[in-house]
């Protein structure tokens, strides 16, 4: 599973971004040419690069704002790749049950703090309630600390968010503050340090 295909098709593709393996999910990195190809609405080379079949249903209209700011951000800084989006696929079957990553590499925060990153993660709604999130968000914290020695996390969630905030609380996250995202509006602001 992956894209160590992509780097052939596309030159803005880091070719070593290795999966994140969890004891469920695998986190496969969605490439610069992968979320390309999906703007494009080429889903078969979007599949083609990134090693599985894609949700009929996705990406949906909510999803086309945050691929063109990841992609954007891969195109202007290419070693971003590893730290932005990574599709959750059931290990085993390859199927894709949502997606995570961080916002941006150390110090692309809400605190805008430089030692931490900042978590996203948003799993389809007919896998939720599986615990599909937190264990995306113990992989990705994992992965940051051995490979970076990442131990300082961020994570923005909307006050009536309530599995997020369930996610963040049994992670060990405090609430740290709040803030207007453009977007989303208003958001509790959490941190965990380890």
């Amino acid at each position: 599973m992956g894209n160590a295909d992509a780097s052939l098709l596309d030159p803005h593709v880091m070719p070593d971004v290795a999966a994140i393996v969890a004891p469920r999910l695998e986190l496969v990195s969605m490439s610069p040419g992968f979320v390309g190809a999906l703007l494009d609405g080429d889903r078969d080379r979007a599949a083609t690069l990134i090693g599985f079949e894609l949700p009929e249903d996705w990406p949906d209209d909510n999803t086309q704002g945050f691929l063109r700011m990841r992609h954007g951000q891969m195109q202007r800084e290419p070693e971003t790749q590893q730290w932005l989006g990574r599709a959750l696929v059931l290990r085993g079957s390859g199927t894709m049950v949502g997606y995570a990553g961080f916002h941006g590499p150390p110090g692309s925060n809400a605190l805008e703090k430089g030692d931490a990153v900042e978590l996203g993660y948003t799993v389809f709604p007919a896998f939720r309630g599986r615990g599909y999130a937190t264990e995306a968000a113990q992989a990705l914290m994992r992965w940051a600390r051995e490979e970076h020695g990442i131990t300082a996390f961020v994570a923005s969630v909307s006050p009536g968010n309530e599995p997020s905030l369930a996610v963040v609380r049994k992670l060990g996250f405090v609430h740290v503050g709040e803030r207007m995202d453009d977007v989303d509006g208003l958001e509790l602001v959490f941190e965990l340090r380890s």
